[in-house]
């Protein structure tokens, strides 16, 4: 018995005791599926009012965020749209401006999509504390054969124990139904009873209360866009040849979005010897 005793003693001494979160130590955390949220403590969110010919789906959200900081009922919300049209980035840039207008009212979990598998243990580890927070999925889609969409399922219906009031999550991808088509249309053909099969699946973004499409932008917004971020820097440059380098730069790219504009004024400011945020 003493050598048994022994034995559990050194194991314990060599077990790495486990981490604890604290959930008041940043406004921004990393979730990476192992049961600790890691505090990041540099924010890459941009100033809400760099974000432009979004302005419905900004001022939609920021409504919805700000709505939930104040410790009111809001929506989950799913951001749609082609890559690049400024999704995340919106996210980003709303949950700084809450934090700007009240300081530490609103945490941002961030949970890759690789780990969206685990998304009910981490609603159970926030839904008692003494916090509000926004989980937020970047690039999230399901693929045919992939069943990890029942665990976003069973948090966003809230299952035996309901949805917790301090919990919002908020989605990103390139499919209106989160969803492949293909996905959907392989149920539909195998399904005893096709149309509540492929009803069951769509269904899954009718769950999030925000719906939000970003599509591709025109001309005239990019060259907008670029415009504010020129102003926004104080980049002193006439306002021609801004306009035709970043044409220059879009027709190397060959698409036109929010994140081709920031590309470019970063590698504009960099020329120019004007240091910017990441």
């Amino acid at each position: 018995m003493d050598l048994l005793k022994r034995g559990v003693a050194a194991l314990e001494r060599i077990s790495p005791e486990p981490q604890r979160t604290d959930f008041f130590s940043s406004d921004i955390f990393l979730w990476r599926g192992d049961g600790y949220l890691e505090p990041i403590k540099q924010s890459n969110g941009l100033d809400l009012l760099l974000l432009h010919g979004i302005d419905r789906a900004r001022d939609t959200l920021y409504d919805n965020t700000r709505i939930f900081a104040d410790g009111l009922p809001a929506n989950h919300a799913l951001l749609w749209g082609a890559r690049g049209c400024g999704k995340s980035s919106l996210v980003k840039a709303v949950h700084r401006k809450i934090n700007e207008n009240e300081p530490g009212s609103l945490a941002l979990v961030e949970l890759l999509s690789d780990d969206i598998e685990s998304l009910p243990e981490l609603y159970d580890l926030l839904r008692d504390t003494d916090r509000r927070y926004i989980i937020f999925c970047d690039d999230l889609a399901f693929d045919d054969g992939d069943k990890t969409y029942k665990a976003l399922k069973s948090v966003l219906d809230g299952g035996v124990r309901g949805s917790p009031s301090n919990i919002l999550l908020y989605v990103t991808s390139n499919r209106r139904h989160l969803l492949s088509r293909d996905m959907i249309e392989n149920e539909k053909s195998t399904a005893l009873h096709a149309g509540e099969a492929t009803e069951e699946k769509v269904s899954l973004s009718d769950r999030f209360g925000l719906w939000l499409g970003i599509h591709s932008i025109d001309q005239s917004a990019y060259l907008e866009i670029v415009e504010k971020y020129a102003d926004y820097f104080n980049l002193k440059i006439a306002r021609e040849e801004l306009r035709k380098e970043a044409l220059d730069w879009v027709s190397q790219r060959g698409s036109r979005s929010g994140r081709v504009a920031w590309q470019f004024i970063r590698s504009f400011a960099g020329q120019h010897g004007t240091a910017i945020p990441e």
